[in-house]
């Protein structure tokens, strides 16, 4: 049962990554040949490639280090992380891009820390509940594990990038639910937020030209209504079939940079309706995969460690097919192992590879019940 459940998940995985690598040829190549740019067709296919053979690297090391070292090594990586976030925004360190401080330059390759934080966060937060009991947990020791966790958290939302702020503090969520911490501490607080954040921000102009723009973004064709707009257009023009391999007109300078955030826009005007239910349900399976595994961990480190990750995978799934088809606005999340993305990529890989030692637990406490003590 443990081997089939893997299976399903490398398959999963495999799938898209092979999916995703066809679609950024073929949107990076069509924008070098549109735009007669001086670089070459496939740089940005290699440059995936490279990044994955750096994942594949990555996946085989958090599997022989195995989700109980990793989380006992969390504090190390969520204080190197936390000084990664805040001398990236130290000008001349940093590299902006689109107005935001995201990203270190090295060698012609970019590394984006908040990637490996949505992870190591939630790791870090796990490590802390091992000598606690959640149910027991008092407030003032509820607030200082907050504080603490809340501080990469911020550092993101200053780069700024709202989208994986909110992502990490929903793993948060997640492990307050799973670990039964009392809903009194975090979840009135956290409901008292929203109202306030959202009745505040409604009164703002620019939220609401932003809201506008969401709901409408044919009233800013020339601004931040081109590429929900376009993506919408896209979507809709995919039909059942989609207009085949290759034969995308969105790509040709009409959808910016599609191969990032919106390369299931040009997927779906490709490979049609047939081909985004076939997407959806590669990420399903990675989720029921995903589940199982966690639900069948041989210790609550892997049920909260398993549980977070397969919930990142599909969350950030979910929001950006979400993002592309215009029912949600826009976040910034790319899609999972399918748009372009480099640290992105390794950081999903090494969840991947988090999982398969959370199975590879399983078997061993099959074989030798003791094992697992």
């Amino acid at each position: 049962m443990f081997a089939f459940h893997r299976m399903v998940l490398l398959l999963s995985v495999s799938a898209i990554f092979m999916m995703g690598l066809v679609m950024i040829f073929n949107t990076t190549s069509a924008e070098v040949l549109d735009h007669a740019l001086a670089r070459s067709t496939h740089q940005a296919l290699f440059k995936q490639i490279l990044y994955a053979f750096a994942g594949l690297a990555l996946s085989w090391a958090s599997w022989k280090i195995g989700y109980r070292r990793f989380i006992q090594w969390s504090p190390y990586l969520f204080f190197f992380l936390s000084f990664l976030l805040l001398i990236i925004l130290i000008p001349g360190i940093g590299r902006e891009v689109n107005g935001s401080r995201r990203w270190i330059g090295l060698a012609g390759f970019t590394f984006q820390p908040s990637e490996f934080v949505k992870i190591v966060v939630p790791a870090f937060f796990i490590f802390q509940l091992r000598t606690i009991d959640p149910i027991q947990l008092q407030l003032k020791g509820f607030i200082k594990l907050i504080s603490l966790l809340s501080v990469p958290i911020l550092l993101v939302l200053v780069e700024p990038n709202n989208g994986t702020a909110g992502v990490i503090g929903l793993t948060v969520v997640v492990i307050c639910i799973l670990s039964r911490i009392c809903l009194k501490y975090w979840a009135l607080p956290l409901a008292l937020m929203i109202v306030v954040g959202g009745v505040s921000a409604y009164h703002l102009p620019y939220v609401t030209a932003r809201i506008n723009v969401y709901l409408h973004p044919e009233l800013d064709l020339q601004g931040k209504g081109h590429q929900p707009y376009q993506a919408k257009i896209a979507a809709g023009s995919g039909q059942l079939l989609g207009r085949g391999p290759g034969n995308s007109l969105q790509k040709l300078s009409y959808l910016p940079e599609a191969q990032n955030d919106y390369i299931a826009a040009i997927y779906a005007e490709e490979f049609g309706f047939i081909g985004i239910l076939s997407l959806i349900l590669l990420y399903m399976s990675i989720g029921f995969a995903g589940f199982f595994i966690a639900f069948n961990a041989t210790d609550l480190m892997g049920l909260y460690l398993g549980c977070v990750i397969t919930f990142l995978i599909c969350f950030q799934a979910f929001m950006n097919l979400g993002v592309v088809s215009g029912l949600l606005p826009s976040t910034g999340l790319n899609l999972p192992f399918f748009s372009q993305g480099g640290t992105s990529l390794m950081a999903n890989a090494i969840g991947v590879g988090l999982l398969l030692d959370i199975v590879k637990q399983q078997e061993m406490e099959k074989i030798c019940p003791k094992s697992g003590l």
